[in-house]
């Protein structure tokens, strides 16, 4: 199980709480991106994750802001959408911090979003490159097994899936999921109608991702 100890933010927990140990919440950005798009993806997985891998993860997920200090209340985070994303200074640094500290972050391309989000990432980790990671990692290989690394959900340019890291001290602390949309496979079957043998791969990635999360 993942838990942070932040200097700074320990003198919030009088207020705040204890840290939670197993909640997942949407990251919403500026930009103009849609970062609240697949509304019915997240809670479809987490009832996915609640059900086979025996998590208990509350289906009314939140929504934190990229330069809020609640961001550290959640050790898993999501990031989706299509379009333009935009960290400020402020942002990236809280950001960093909360990764730093422990924190995850799963970005998922819902198509279009890369070539923004990469030069955000940027931003948070200017010395860091996103590099692709190997069908090894125990990421694809918790309960369910993908030995040949992250699966194709939706086509969109037809070119093959890719997970891409950043690490810290050997800790992934950065997932950026593109050509693939697992985020569509989780969703309602009627929002794309996909075949049910897609949607469970998406959502067995998808609870791979949160296993390796919670149990690293």
């Amino acid at each position: 199980m993942r838990y942070f100890i932040l200097g700074f933010f320990m003198s919030l927990c009088t207020f705040s709480g204890v840290v939670k140990a197993q909640e997942i919440a949407i990251l919403k950005y500026n930009g103009g991106g849609d970062w609240y798009s697949n509304p019915t993806a997240l809670p479809n997985l987490i009832s996915f994750c609640n059900q086979q891998i025996n998590t208990k993860i509350d289906a009314k997920h939140q929504t934190v802001e990229v330069g809020s200090v609640d961001i550290f209340q959640y050790p898993f985070i999501h990031m989706t959408g299509h379009g333009n994303v935009f960290f400020n200074e402020d942002e990236a640094k809280n950001l960093r911090t909360y990764l730093l500290s422990g924190g995850f972050l799963h970005i998922d391309d819902n198509y279009g979003m890369f070539k923004y989000a990469e030069k955000e990432i940027k931003k948070v980790f200017p010395a860091k490159d996103l590099t692709e990671i190997p069908a090894d990692h125990p990421i694809f290989n918790q309960k369910f097994k993908f030995p040949n690394g992250l699966p194709k959900i939706h086509e969109h340019d037809g070119k093959r899936p890719q997970a891409l890291g950043i690490f810290h001290e050997g800790r992934l602390v950065l997932l950026f999921t593109i050509e693939s949309d697992l985020g569509d496979g989780w969703e309602d079957t009627a929002v794309h109608n996909d075949p049910e043998e897609v949607r469970l791969k998406a959502l067995r990635m998808g609870s791979n991702i949160v296993q390796y999360v919670f149990e690293n």
